[in-house]
């Protein structure tokens, strides 16, 4: 029932966007939904389905012997990897997940969607390809600053 709620929740506010079409709006959603219920889930399959495989995922990160601030990347290939096996024993995510999707902009070909998970803020860049939405960016941080 939650998950019923929770993309009745993020379809009505897609209704707010301006997307080429109604289906454009739930295939970008179902992309960002894919994308972090495949580390719920173990799923690989699930996440490649949500990326486009020249998708780059970026943090920022602080050095521990220098004390700097760097950005540091993730590719496509290493977040499919990460669905096989980042909650394999059942134990990274709460019962009941945080997902909260909002569409931020969306044209005929690009969308910009904000994720809200859990611990995790992740800001998406999505282009439609061959019919197809896929993610491209993730630019993401932590709620707690510190965890960086």
């Amino acid at each position: 029932m939650k998950k019923y709620f929770y993309l009745v929740l993020v379809f009505c506010s897609a209704q707010l966007s301006f997307a080429q079409t109604q289906a454009d709006s739930v295939a970008i959603i179902q992309a960002a939904l894919d994308y972090i219920e495949s580390q719920h889930t173990p799923n690989p399959a699930q996440m490649e389905r949500a990326l486009h495989p020249r998708m780059v995922k970026r943090t920022f990160w602080k050095d521990k012997a220098t004390g700097k601030d760097y950005l540091r990347e993730t590719s496509a290939e290493s977040m499919i990897l990460l669905a096989e096996s980042y909650n394999k024993k059942g134990d990274m995510f709460p019962a009941v997940p945080k997902k909260v999707v909002k569409l931020l902009d969306v044209s005929e070909r690009t969308a910009s969607v904000k994720l809200i998970a859990d611990e995790w803020i992740d800001y998406m860049h999505l282009v439609k390809l061959n019919g197809a939405w896929k993610i491209a960016n993730v630019l993401w941080q932590f709620n707690d600053l510190g965890r960086h």
